[in-house]
């Protein structure tokens, strides 16, 4: 696969923020650390542990579920993805360096996630953090209800 020069760049930025964060914290820095980190990055979207692990075993690499489960939640400490759990559906994460704020809408029979950026959620948190003196450090916002496909086949039923 060619990689452009930016998707090369990011690669190396956070690879070497993973490198820094095992170290420091006494982590042992394993290739199948770095391919699982590789793997995320050029992933687009939302995913879960079992497709990342199939996406990968099909793509010919050689790593366990523990060591996917165990690797993405040390990501999710340095804050290299972010964990999303939407409603009562399996856990799913997406990649978080660099990565503009959004929000997302979850259709509640398909359970497609749907992303969106809104500036006017922007101004009202900056607007309520005022209000109470509050830092947001990290915001998740989720909308519940049916896709446009979903809908379409409940009016035909």
């Amino acid at each position: 696969m060619d990689l452009s020069k930016s998707d090369k760049e990011l690669l190396e930025t956070v690879k070497n923020i993973f490198s820094a964060y095992l170290q420091n914290n006494g982590h042992r820095r394993t290739p199948e650390r770095y391919t699982i980190l590789r793997e995320i990055y050029l992933t687009d979207g939302h995913f879960d542990v079992e497709s990342l692990y199939i996406r990968m075993k099909n793509n010919k690499y050689r790593v366990s579920r523990a060591t996917i489960y165990n690797t993405i939640e040390l990501l999710v400490k340095c804050n290299l993805v972010q964990r999303h759990q939407f409603g009562k559906n399996v856990a799913q994460f997406e990649k978080s360096y660099k990565y503009k704020q959004h929000d997302h809408l979850v259709c509640s029979t398909c359970g497609r996630v749907y992303e969106f950026c809104d500036p006017r959620l922007l101004a009202i948190q900056e607007s309520v953090s005022g209000l109470f003196n509050f830092k947001v450090t990290k915001r998740s916002l989720a909308f519940y209800g049916d896709c446009q496909a979903c809908s379409a086949k409940n009016e035909e039923a």
